[in-house]
């Protein structure tokens, strides 16, 4: 299962080796000044957000790797019926939510707010994660926002 640690000036989000091969990266490592919010979720479907890019989905069972929006990319090591840690980045970072499952409760409560003392910019001012920014509609009004794409990867799919 996947852990948040913070090592040195760094949040890390260490996974397992067969989270690795879902998600076809290693590690994610952030500057702790990037994190602006970190809350804990009951639900964890409530942290999806986009849609799927890089990793591997098994609907209603977990989800693991990067999501896109027009705000930006996601990383998710998610596990159906376990609650979240999320952490919302500031837009320097390489993504702008990383989101994990832990085992219970207490767990994901006593994580947020170990998080939120360790980072040196949280924003207070709400303690609920905030919306997805929306992108603006365009003169013809019917088209949809381009979504990012995967790194090395053409607009049919194809590497």
């Amino acid at each position: 299962m996947a852990r948040i640690l913070v090592d040195g000036d760094d949040l890390v989000l260490h996974l397992a080796w067969w989270q690795r091969v879902a998600a076809r990266r290693r590690d994610v490592r952030v500057p702790l000044t990037a994190v602006c919010r970190v809350t804990a979720e009951a639900e964890w479907w409530r942290a999806l957000r986009g849609v799927r890019q890089r990793g591997t989905w098994i609907p209603g069972g977990w989800s693991i790797g990067t999501r896109g929006h027009p705000g930006g990319t996601d990383f998710v090591a998610l596990r159906s019926g376990r609650p979240v840690v999320v952490v919302e980045l500031r837009p320097s970072a390489p993504f702008r939510l990383l989101a994990v499952s832990v085992p219970d409760d207490d767990e994901a409560r006593a994580t947020a707010q170990r998080l939120g003392r360790t980072a040196p910019r949280i924003d207070t001012s709400t303690r609920y994660r905030q919306p997805v920014p929306v992108a603006e509609e365009t003169s013809a009004g019917s088209t949809p926002p381009a979504l990012p794409m995967a790194a090395g990867r053409r607009p049919d799919g194809k590497p």
